[in-house]
């Protein structure tokens, strides 16, 4: 019986879906807009209409940052419509988005990437614990921030960072790159 109130709602029903006025706007999406355009025209500019090709490195984070930087490409943020990507291997990179406090175990997994890298490579720390050690600041499995292992070119604080935030940190890299 159930089974005919579902199909008589799914078929006969006028909409199924709900209205775009239903949903929250945030006012940050005007200004992740803003950025990324900014962005484009600069990577234009430096790339000569190639993308910038990001390497994300997990340092020993509490994968919060890495979720912030998956909604990045997810059809919400979508990234790539403004010259920014992802790519698996380091040797396509141009920068690299390190997260988490750098443990004692990747600490030569951080700078063997880094080294893979072609230069000039740009690299962001991305949370506390990439900027400073966060909470394991000190702890005798942690090295510490990303800057006591490899040169970092800024530094993007939060605990995680919001997508707009990190996108923000990008724009204000490339525009000292110029």
């Amino acid at each position: 019986m159930k089974i005919f109130s579902l199909m008589k709602t799914l078929l006969w029903q006028k909409s199924v879906t709900q209205n775009k006025s239903d949903f929250l706007v945030l006012e940050k999406d005007a200004d992740f807009e803003k950025i990324g355009k900014k962005i484009n025209d600069i990577i234009k500019k430096l790339y000569n209409g190639r993308s910038l090709r990001i390497r994300a490195v997990d340092a020993g984070s509490t994968n919060a940052e890495e979720i912030e930087l998956t909604a990045l490409s997810n059809a919400y943020y979508d990234i790539d419509r403004f010259g920014l990507s992802f790519v698996a291997s380091p040797r396509h990179a141009d920068m690299l988005f390190v997260t988490g406090p750098v443990t004692r175990n990747l600490e030569q997994a951080l700078k063997t990437t880094y080294e893979a890298t072609p230069k000039p490579c740009i690299v962001v720390a991305v949370g506390d614990g990439a900027c400073t050690g966060g909470i394991w600041k000190g702890s005798y499995a942690v090295v510490g921030a990303v800057d006591k292992v490899i040169p970092v070119h800024i530094k993007i604080p939060g605990e995680p960072p919001a997508p707009t935030e990190i996108l923000q940190g990008v724009l204000t890299v490339l525009k000292n790159i110029k």
